[in-house]
């Protein structure tokens, strides 16, 4: 099989995993429906906002696992292969039409009429593999943007700004690494997928981004929803105790 039907495949299939809606799952198993609730985001935050902390990090994890499962398949599908006539492989491709297939396919699921999530959880576990598969020092970009994302939001309670943070490095990271691995090569082949390659990055988060435009807009005219992380965790620790005082009783 020629190495354009599998990227054709693999961009179906990940469009197609990324319809799967865990936020919509979760919220449908406690009879209820996300999209009516809160900012009808079916996401991480509105989740955390409406159900708790638990299953707004559940949802959190099972999303960032729709972004790392079909880019993980591409890259071991296609990895060692490159492209006829350079030295550029084909999973450096891959993984990322891949990654944005996914998001495109939680943020504009067909399954759900177009209208879903803002991706950045599912972008996150497509830049985690990305980077992760080249090297754990490429990784570890990732793992710092998202403990910078999650201080950000615990002390301004900006949701979509620290989501911003949580993307953007990883997007940078992996273009310089695109960069140094192919630097030294002048085909012009190798230079016109460099380019589409990056393409592809700047998509992703392009997408994402502009899913959360009215945030912006909000964020800018000072009415955006707060995302009090200190909030949840009390909450969280209000209803244990709670709890435990009914089964006392």
């Amino acid at each position: 099989m020629s190495n354009a039907v599998l990227l054709i495949i693999i961009a179906v299939l990940s469009y197609a995993f990324g319809n799967v809606n865990w936020a919509r799952i979760i919220s449908g198993l406690r009879h209820k429906d996300i999209t009516k609730m809160g900012s009808g985001n079916p996401g991480t935050l509105n989740m955390s906002r409406n159900f708790g902390l638990k299953f707004g990090l559940l949802t959190f994890f099972l999303d960032i696992l729709k972004g790392v499962l079909p880019t993980l398949v591409s890259y071991l599908v296609l990895s060692g292969k490159t492209f006829k006539g350079s030295d550029f492989y084909v999973s450096d491709l891959a993984i990322y039409l891949s990654g944005l297939c996914v998001v495109l396919g939680h943020i504009y699921p067909a399954a759900f009429k177009f209208k879903g999530g803002k991706g950045i959880a599912s972008t996150i576990g497509v830049f985690l593999v990305c980077e992760f598969v080249h090297g754990w020092q490429w990784g570890m970009v990732n793992v710092m943007a998202l403990i910078a994302a999650a201080v950000f939001i615990y002390i301004t309670e900006f949701g979509a700004m620290g989501s911003f943070i949580a993307i953007t490095p990883p997007a940078i990271g992996g273009s310089i690494r695109l960069y140094l691995t192919y630097a030294q090569s002048a085909s012009d082949i190798n230079v016109i997928l460099c380019i589409i390659v990056n393409m592809l990055i700047f998509s992703i988060c392009l997408f994402t981004w502009f899913a959360h435009r009215k945030n912006i807009e909000r964020m800018l005219s000072g009415d955006e929803h707060p995302t009090s992380i200190k909030s949840m965790v009390v909450k969280r620790r209000a209803e244990k105790l709670q709890k435990k005082e009914e089964n006392k009783q």
